[in-house]
């Protein structure tokens, strides 16, 4: 499908004059969305916006990335604020065409700022789109749409399947907060063994060589490898991840992501973990910290430390106590989980394939570029 390139406010209408940014003390709960860089932010008493729209970041957004869009649709009754370029396609162009042209848009060389990118106005003006025929672009739209609605379905599928296994976990269990089943306490020094991550100079960062995970790797409890850092350099055997290690957080700016975990399955390649990270290696303790709340165990953390826990300390976890459940039980779930991976090991390749496919269509069809290129 051959195209011709436009420029952005050839095909859309800004409407940035007509964005309002709310502080969040002056926001009046309601029903409306209220819409920011990366997507809903809030929800309001009043709207400034009722149409069919495209936002485009304007500061804050996920530029550079290849996993995390910089647009998104909108649609009906909403609120916008200033972080956010607001646009509405001409009639020459498809809505949807316009959004999944920009969603990954190649933005180098138009974003400022050091700390914190801004996509301004007068940049955004250089940015042009391929454009097509209104047939051509209902078709492009239509097989794009197609593989977004697989992977949300796949996605779901996993959530689905991680829901079971935590369902399993309570029927087996019980709330191990509260214990329901009278398990023995056990310190968690006498059951499990701790190591912290790697430290590395900058100059061992290179494009091949072993993935090193940290607190952005780990997402919803399972491992991301869309943001991953790789070095050259000798690292000893224990600070080499294995399977069933559970990776945490221990050190962030972040007392939120400070005792974030994840539980380390199905290993492709030697991998281990950074300085501000700790690997966990326990069985069970993998288990409940995977498929349960952290609540309870970061509040034991808390005893006898400030309010906001900014580091977790080996010393800290040596006090932690758990129940542990007879080994017997623990074998039964096992053998679940091995089961429940193998309908998440299929879910997942037929996830990862559509991804794929949909970013083969992006770079296929809405390749675009600078109006200066």
């Amino acid at each position: 499908m051959s195209a011709v390139y436009k420029k952005l406010e050839e095909v859309c209408e800004i409407l940035d004059s007509r964005r309002v940014p709310i502080t969040a003390r002056d926001r009046k709960a309601g029903i409306y969305p209220y819409y920011g860089a990366n997507g809903l932010q809030d929800y309001v008493a009043e709207y400034i916006f009722d149409d069919e729209l495209v936002l485009l970041a304007e500061d804050g957004g996920n530029f550079g990335s290849k996993e995390r869009p910089i647009a998104y649709r909108v649609s009906g009754k909403c609120w916008v604020n200033n972080h956010a370029h607001v646009l509405k396609a001409k009639p020459l162009v498809n809505v949807d065409y316009l959004c999944y042209a920009l969603m990954f848009y190649d933005t180098e060389g138009l974003v400022n700022g050091a700390t914190r990118q801004k996509l301004t106005q007068a940049a955004m003006r250089q940015m042009v789109i391929p454009y097509r025929d209104m047939t051509e672009q209902l078709q492009i739209v239509d097989e794009i749409s197609q593989v977004i609605r697989l992977i949300e379905k796949r996605k779901e599928e996993l959530e689905l399947l991680d829901q079971l296994v935590k369902s399993r976990f309570i029927e087996l269990f019980g709330d191990p907060q509260n214990n329901p089943y009278g398990y023995q306490y056990e310190k968690l020094s006498d059951i499990a063994t701790y190591f912290n991550g790697l430290t590395y100079k900058p100059e061992n960062v290179a494009m091949e060589g072993t993935i090193v995970l940290r607190s952005s790797n780990i997402q919803n409890s399972q491992l991301d490898f869309a943001d991953t850092v790789r070095v050259d350099c000798a690292i000893k055997e224990r600070l080499m991840v294995q399977e069933n290690d559970i990776l945490m957080c221990s050190r962030n700016g972040s007392a939120k992501l400070v005792g974030k975990v994840a539980l380390i399955k199905g290993i492709q390649e030697p991998m281990s973990f950074g300085a501000f990270m700790m690997i966990i290696r326990s069985q069970y303790f993998g288990y409940l910290m995977t498929y349960f709340q952290m609540d309870a165990f970061r509040q034991q953390v808390k005893t006898g430390a400030t309010t906001t826990i900014n580091q977790i300390t080996g010393r800290m976890l040596d006090d932690v106590t758990i129940p542990l459940p007879p080994t017997a039980l623990v074998d039964q779930f096992t053998a679940f989980v091995e089961q429940t991976d193998k309908s998440k090991y299929y879910s997942s390749l037929s996830y990862h394939l559509c991804r794929q496919a949909a970013s083969y269509y992006r770079q296929e069809w809405m390749t675009c570029r600078t109006s200066n290129s």
